[in-house]
């Protein structure tokens, strides 16, 4: 599965799930409400997005560092948007309950459908002609020497 099919497969339910979360601060909160769920939605398509793609490049380049790396880079987002959580806590530009809420519901779907994507993915263990040269053996009968 390419990563942008990964990426599709995660953002379209999650941007769902933020619109649904938009309307409802908007209905909640008024504009400060729309403002809180249009940034926290982009905000975690993006981080989510980007962590994708770079966990892609580092697969293609080592391999073998793909577990670390993805585990480095969750937690990495997780501590980004929790810091950010803190930082506009106190903010009046937007609805703060409706930000986090929206942060923690995209989050919540974008793992889920990302984690779908991946059990559902037809993925190649072995690329098909990268192993050894190997020869059928000759099961005829021995010729006289």
């Amino acid at each position: 599965m390419t990563s942008q099919r990964l990426i599709l497969r995660a953002a379209l339910p999650t941007l769902i799930v933020g619109t649904l979360a938009t309307i409802t601060g908007f209905i909640s909160s008024g504009t400060k409400g729309l403002i809180a769920g249009v940034f926290g939605t982009l905000l975690v398509v993006a981080f989510f997005s980007i962590g994708q793609l770079a966990l892609d490049k580092v697969i293609r380049t080592n391999p073998g560092i793909a577990t670390s790396m993805a585990l480095l880079l969750y937690l990495i987002k997780v501590a980004v948007l929790f810091v950010l959580l803190l930082i506009f806590k106190d903010t009046e530009a937007f609805d703060t309950k409706v930000f986090a809420a929206t942060i923690v519901s995209c989050t919540v779907v974008w793992l889920v459908a990302e984690t779908w994507a991946f059990a559902t993915a037809k993925v190649l263990y072995v690329e098909p002609g990268s192993g050894p040269d190997i020869r059928p053996i000759d099961t005829s009968e021995p010729k006289d020497l």
